[in-house]
Parts: C-alpha cells; structure tokens; sequence
C-alpha cells in the first residue's frame, strides 16, 4: 500500500473514533462510503463506482479504492442494492424540525442503514404547514424518490402523510394517527426507569420530577417510567409530578417550589429544565451532586456538557431510531407490509451531577427497550 493512501487512513481512523492525537487500530464505528473515499483520495460518487465495477475509472483508482475499503472494514449493503436495483436512488425525509436537533441524528441513522453513497437523501423541512408540506411530498413523488421518511420533533401521532400509490411510508420519532403505517420510537417511559433505577442504585429516595407539559405523550411517558421505578423500589415519590413547560425558566421556578420538600435527587424531563433546576439549587446553596443529584433527559450536548457539573441525561439514541426507521423503509420497498409502532432503546449516560460515577462520561447504563411504544 502507498504511502498516501496509508496516512489518510490513520487520519480516517482517528477521525471514526474521536481521537486526533493517537493511531486507532480499530474503530467501534461502522465503516461507511464517506470515509472509503476520504481515505481513497476521491469522491464519493468515484468510491461507490469503484466498489460497484461501474463507469469509466482508471485501475489504478479502483485498486486504491478497494484497499482503503479492506483496510477500513467496509462492506457495501448487500439488501440495499437487491432491493434498489432499477430504482431512483433516492428518498424523501419530511420533518417539521426547523432547527434539525431531531432530525438530523435521524437522517443520519437512516442513511446508514440505506446505505451511504449508494442513496440520496432530499431533507424537506414543512415549518409545521400542511399545505407547505403537501407540496414537499409532490415534488418528492415527481422525483420518483423510492419512499418517504416521515420525522420530527414530537412523538405525537400525527395526521398520514399521502403518498403516491408505490411510495412507501416509514415514520421516525412520531407516528401516524391511522397506524397505517410503521412508527419508530424512542423509549421515554424505559429511559426515565432507568434515569430513576440509577439514582436509586447510588443511594438516594427522595426523588422528585420535575416534568414538560402535561398534555406531551412524551411528558407522560416519561412521568409513567418515574412513578413505575419508583413503585417497583417500594419509595414514595418526593411531592408530585411537577409539569410545566420544556424550559430553563420551568425548571428554576420548580426547583423552589420543590426545596420545601427536601429532595435528594430530581429527575428532570428535558437537559433544558435540568439546566433551570441546577441554576436554583446553586443560588440556594444546594450543592450537585452532593447534596441533590441530577438527572436530564435527551442527552442534548450543548446542555448537559454545557452545565456545571455535566449533566447525567438519558439518551434517546436517535441515530438508532433513523437506522431502524431505514431498515423498514427497505423492507417496504422491498414489498413488505408493516403497520407495527417498533420502540428502539434509550441509553443513560451517566455524568458527575448525578455523583454515580468521578468522572463526566464515564459511564454509559443501557435501557433495554420494554413492550410496545406509543409515544
């Protein structure tokens, strides 16, 4: 192997695995298309003829090529391209998530289990308009895309989107109202037992919630996991189920309202009340995690790494939900009929405001996903 060819896969590798200052023999992280031509010195769209014997490249090219992808571990998807032969080569991603928090992990997870550089992907954002979203979806359908993922930033059902008769459905963190199509869900309800579970296992029994808006299935979900871990333990919750809105300001105001009762842990509903909750605890003179451990929900970085102490947050795994949401798009246009909601695990990532363990990041606490999901 050349020279070049083998320092730009030291660089990719270090690149897969977060780590620019050290070799990396082998990567955790799945190889994909991108990193083949990176490493390869080509584009994308070279890389994936190179490895699937199309157009007019050099020998010299495809060699280079083939072994960046031996030496990365890269396989092309195999289903992918049985299923897709003959076809556009695209999919439509329709989101009401201006701001991607949501859908971006998603799409990335989705283009995975597509393959990556075997498919496109056209993100269309609606801004929560019907009409404009109407619109999206025919324009998708005049691109003869391959099928549609369906995402955004609640798990509410929703009304269907309508497609094209032989443009299959697939729904990622929300879900059809008719259940005429399959939804792919984060497990709130298993990730906040879990969130409880741990705070349990380090000791502590007075642990209040403070929670999002009531009338959020996700809010109710989560409350639902809290109020179950805490009865499976045989502990009184400390004071009620404080709702209230997805916000810092929620969580200061609630954080007040709670120090009359003398909790020694709070589980919070979203990394944004957490952040309002710390604020309180801190201008109080209530220490984290010493004196009242701390607990959020999403795992959102700019929050929980963000906070002082970092935050201990259940993730929600959203990559996993696109990559699943993927896999049944492929089944779909593969001819397989799928109404089911299919509930993908969350994980606790454990930090130093909970006092579990020393150091932030240091322990990861997997949920095991439980029944079936309507969130």
């Amino acid at each position: 192997m050349n020279r070049t060819l083998e320092s730009r896969l030291r660089y990719v590798n270090r690149k897969r695995a977060g780590n620019t200052g050290t070799t990396v023999k082998r990567s955790m992280k799945w190889a994909t298309i991108r990193d083949v031509a990176e490493a390869a010195g080509v584009s994308v769209s070279t890389a994936s003829k190179a490895l699937n014997g199309q157009g007019k490249l050099r020998a010299e090219t495809r060699e280079r090529v083939a072994q960046a992808a031996r030496k990365l571990g890269f396989a092309p998807n195999p289903l992918a391209q049985g299923l897709l032969a003959g076809r556009s080569f695209t999919v439509g991603l329709i989101t009401t998530d201006s701001f991607g928090r949501f859908s971006i992990p998603v799409m990335l997870g989705a283009e995975d289990a597509l393959g990556i550089g075997e498919m496109s992907v056209f993100m269309c954002d609606t801004r929560d308009d019907p009409e404009r979203e109407r619109r999206y979806v025919e324009m998708l359908a005049a691109r003869r895309v391959d099928g549609l993922i369906v995402t955004g930033r609640r798990i509410e059902p929703r009304p269907p989107v309508r497609s094209r008769p032989g443009i299959p459905v697939v729904y990622a963190m929300t879900q059809p109202a008719d259940g005429d199509a399959p939804a792919v869900l984060p497990d709130d309800e298993g990730g906040s037992r879990a969130a409880v579970e741990h705070l349990l296992g380090i000791g502590r029994r007075r642990i209040a919630h403070v929670a999002g808006p009531q009338r959020f299935l996700a809010a109710r979900l989560r409350a639902g996991g809290y109020t179950a871990a805490l009865a499976a333990a045989g502990v009184e919750p400390c004071g009620d189920i404080a709702y209230g809105e997805w916000s810092e300001h929620w969580g200061r105001e609630a954080a007040g309202q709670l120090l009359a009762s003398h909790p020694d842990a709070i589980f919070c509903g979203s990394d944004q009340i957490a952040r309002g909750v710390a604020d309180t605890l801190r201008a109080v003179g209530r220490r984290v995690p010493d004196d009242v451990a701390l607990v959020g929900f999403d795992n959102w970085s700019p929050m929980t790494l963000g906070a002082l102490p970092p935050l201990t947050s259940v993730d929600m795994c959203l990559e996993d939900v696109g990559r699943v949401a993927g896999e049944l798009l492929l089944a779909a246009i593969g001819g397989e009929r799928d109404r089911d909601v299919h509930t993908v695990p969350s994980r606790l990532v454990v930090r130093e405001s909970s006092g579990g363990y020393p150091a932030a990041d240091s322990g990861r606490v997997p949920v095991s996903g439980a029944g079936r999901g309507d969130g």
